[in-house]
C-alpha cells in the first residue's frame, strides 16, 4: 500500500527519467532543422534539460527515501542491518547457553534442516 505522496513522487521520477538525452537531442535536432534554433542554442538547451533532469531525479530519489523512512518508522519496521545484529546476538546467546538453533528443538527429525526424509 503506497501513500499518495510516494505514488506522486514515483510518477515524477518516471517523468524526469523519460526525458532522456536521446529524446532531448532528437527534439532539438527537429527544432534546428526547422530553423527555430541554431546549433549553439540547441547544445545549450540540451545541456540544460539534462542538468535539470539529473537534479529532478536526485530530488525524487531523496524524497522517496525520506517517505520510505517515515513509513518504516510509522509501521515500526526494522532495518535489515538491525535485524542482522539481533540475529547475531541471538546466535551468540544460544551458543553461550548451549541451546539448539531456533526451530530445531521441537521438530520431528524429518522436518529438521539438513536431514534426508527416509520415506
Amino acid at each position: 500500500m503506497l501513500t499518495n505522496t510516494v505514488r506522486r513522487m514515483m510518477l515524477m521520477g518516471i517523468g524526469a527519467l523519460s526525458l532522456s538525452r536521446e529524446k532531448a537531442e532528437l527534439m532539438v535536432k527537429e527544432l534546428t532543422e526547422k530553423g527555430e534554433v541554431d546549433q549553439a542554442e540547441a547544445r545549450t538547451f540540451v545541456s540544460e534539460l539534462i542538468r535539470r533532469g539529473e537534479q529532478e531525479r536526485a530530488a525524487v530519489q531523496k524524497a522517496v527515501r525520506n517517505e520510505m523512512t517515515e513509513l518504516r518508522d510509522e509501521f515500526g519496521l526494522v532495518k535489515r542491518r538491525d535485524l542482522s545484529r539481533i540475529e547475531a546476538r541471538l546466535d551468540r546467546i544460544e551458543q553461550h547457553l548451549n541451546l539448539p538453533p531456533i526451530g530445531t528443538e521441537n521438530q520431528p527429525a524429518e522436518d529438521q534442516p539438513g536431514e534426508a526424509n527416509p520415506t
